[in-house]
C-alpha cells in the first residue's frame, strides 16, 4: 500500500483525505518510510523530522474525525529545499557552518502551507547557499537523478526535484534565483513553476526591491502547482512586489481545460550561438506540435538580445559577495573551492558595473514585454541537453551534441535566468526523453502576473501527453 500512495497527485490525496478515505497518517508514514529506503541511494534529504511529522498527522486525523474545518491540504506530507527557513527543524543552507543552525520561525510560504494543513517531512538537499546547478555540497556530498543515477538532478532545488520525482511527496517547496526550480524539473521530469515576482511573497530576500530570487512549488503535476500556489499566493507588507495583487483563483480549473485556440505562442529553440543537442530540439518540435494541436497559433522569434548571462552574473554574484564573503572569510576551508571561486570572481566588478548591468535588466525586461505585444505565451527548451554526469562541476565544459563549450550557464539553460531578471512567471514542464532515456523539458513563458493563465496552458500542454510515471529508484546503489 505505500508504494501506491507515492503514484497519488497532491489533488487526489487530499480528495481521498476529505472524505476520510484515506488517513493522514497513514500518508505521512508512506512518505517517511519511502524517504527513508530511498534516502542511501539518491541523499536527496539533509534532515527528516519523523516524530514531528507523524504527531502532526495524528492531529490531523484527529481534526477530521471531529469534523474540524480543514485546509486545502489537511494532511499532505510535504518537503522544503534547505535553503527556507521552518521553524524547530534545522536549516543549514548546505553549509557545513551552518549544520546545527534551527530558526525560530518559519518563511512566509511555509508558514502558509502549514496553516493550510501540510506537514512537513524533511529539508531536501541543495548546494551551498544554492550557488549552482548542480545539487552537492561538502556537508552531505552528491545528490542523485533517481533516472540515472549517475547523472546530476540538476540545482539548486536538485533534492527537492529528485525527492519529488521518485514519489516521496507530492509536494515541494524550491527556490529559484536564476533557474534553479526549473533546471532540475527539466533534469527529473516534474513540474517547477517560478511564479511572477511577487506573487508568493518573499520573506527571507534581503533586498526586497532588487530582488530577482524566487520562493516556489516543485510538483508532478500543474493541478499540484496550483494548488501549492492557491496556499502560498498573497500579498505581505515584508514583499513589496505582492501588494496590490488580485486573488488569481489559482485552485480553479481552466474554463475551457485542454483548449488552446486562440493562443499566440512564440517559440525559439536557443539564443544567437547557443547549441541545442539533436534530441532536444526533436522533443522542443513534437512539443510545439503538441501546442498546435490544442489549437495554438505558433510563430518563431529569433532569440537575438536575450542571451543574458552576463547581466545575471554581474547582478547575481554580486549579491552573493555581498551576503557570503564575510561567512567565508570567517572559516574559508569549510567551503568548497567552487563556491569561493564564485564570490571571488565578484571583485572583479565595480559599482558603476553592477549599475549598468540593473540599467540592462530594466532594458530586457521592456524587451519582453514588448514581444508579448504579440504573444499569450513563449515557448522554448528549459534546457540545451539532458542532465550532466554526476560531479560535473559549474566552472567544467559541458558537451552538447560532441563539442565540448566552457560556460555551463550560458550554453545548458540560456533561458532561464532571463524571467528571474524581467519577473514574468516560467514553468517547466516534461516534455519527453532525450536520447539517454532521461527527461526532457519545455519551458512555457506568460505575462507577467498572468501566473494562472500560465498555469492552466501548461496543464493543457500536460493533459495531451503521457505523463512520465515514476523512475524505477533501486534500494541500494550498485556494487
Amino acid at each position: 500500500m505505500s508504494d501506491s500512495l507515492s503514484q497519488l497527485t497532491a489533488v487526489e490525496a487530499a480528495g481521498l483525505i476529505r472524505s476520510k478515505a484515506l488517513s493522514p497518517v497513514e500518508l505521512v508514514r508512506a512518505a517517511l518510510d519511502r524517504a527513508e529506503r530511498l534516502q542511501p541511494v539518491l541523499n536527496c534529504f539533509i534532515t527528516l523530522c519523523p516524530e514531528r511529522a507523524l504527531d502532526e498527522a495524528r492531529a490531523a486525523e484527529a481534526a477530521l474525525m471531529r469534523g474540524n474545518p480543514s485546509g486545502l491540504l489537511h494532511g499532505l506530507p510535504f518537503t522544503v529545499k534547505d535553503l527556507v527557513n521552518t521553524a524547530g527543524v534545522r536549516t543549514t543552507f548546505g553549509v557545513v557552518p551552518f549544520r546545527d543552525n534551527v530558526p525560530a520561525e518559519d518563511a512566509l510560504a511555509v508558514a502558509r502551507l502549514r496553516e493550510q494543513g501540510a506537514i512537513l517531512i524533511g529539508k531536501t538537499t541543495t548546494p551551498e547557499f544554492g550557488a549552482k546547478s548542480m545539487t552537492d555540497s561538502p556537508l552531505f556530498g552528491h545528490t542523485r537523478n533517481p533516472w540515472n543515477l549517475d547523472r546530476t538532478c540538476g540545482g539548486s532545488s536538485g533534492g527537492a526535484a529528485a525527492a519529488t520525482a521518485a514519489g516521496i511527496t507530492a509536494l515541494a517547496v524550491a527556490t529559484d534565483g536564476g533557474g534553479s526550480t526549473r533546471i532540475p524539473a527539466a533534469c527529473n521530469g516534474v513540474v517547477g513553476f517560478k511564479q511572477s515576482i511577487g506573487a508568493i511573497p518573499h520573506s527571507q530576500a534581503l533586498d526586497a526591491i532588487g530582488n530577482q530570487t524566487y520562493v516556489t512549488p516543485t510538483t508532478r503535476t500543474v493541478a499540484d502547482t496550483r494548488l501549492m500556489m492557491a496556499a502560498m499566493s498573497g500579498p505581505h507588507p515584508c514583499d513589496p512586489w505582492s501588494l496590490g495583487l488580485p486573488d488569481a483563483g489559482y485552485a480553479q480549473p481552466a474554463a475551457a481545460p485542454g483548449d488552446l485556440r486562440g493562443k499566440r505562442v512564440r517559440y525559439c529553440a536557443a539564443p544567437p550561438g547557443r547549441p541545442v543537442d539533436a534530441d532536444v530540439r526533436q522533443a522542443f518540435d513534437a512539443a510545439l506540435e503538441r501546442l498546435a494541436s490544442l489549437g495554438a497559433a505558433l510563430e518563431p522569434f529569433d532569440g537575438a538580445g536575450f542571451d543574458v548571462e552576463p547581466i545575471w552574473r554581474v547582478i547575481n554574484h554580486t549579491v552573493w559577495r555581498a551576503r557570503y564573503l564575510p561567512l567565508i572569510e570567517q572559516a574559508p576551508e569549510a567551503y568548497s573551492a567552487s563556491l569561493r571561486r564564485q564570490i571571488e570572481s565578484a571583485a572583479q566588478f565595480s559599482a558603476v558595473q553592477y549599475q549598468e548591468a540593473m540599467f540592462a535588466r530594466t532594458a530586457i525586461y521592456r524587451k519582453v514585454q514588448a514581444l508579448f505585444g504579440q504573444a499569450d505565451l513563449l515557448a522554448m527548451p528549459t534546457m540545451t541537453r539532458t542532465a550532466v554526469p554526476l560531479g560535473t562541476d559549474i566552472f567544467d565544459s559541458i558537451v552538447i551534441d560532441g563539442r565540448a563549450y566552457e560556460d555551463i550557464r550560458g550554453h545548458w539553460y540560456p533561458w532561464t535566468m532571463l524571467f528571474n531578471l524581467t519577473g514574468n512567471p516560467a514553468i517547466s514542464v516534461p516534455c519527453g526523453r532525450g536520447a539517454d532515456g532521461l527527461p526532457v523539458g519545455l519551458q512555457l513563458v506568460g505575462r507577467c502576473h498572468a501566473d494562472a493563465d500560465l498555469l492552466h496552458a501548461a496543464e493543457a500542454f500536460e493533459s495531451a501527453g503521457a505523463p512520465p510515471g515514476l523512475p524505477a529508484v533501486p534500494d541500494r546503489l550498485p556494487e
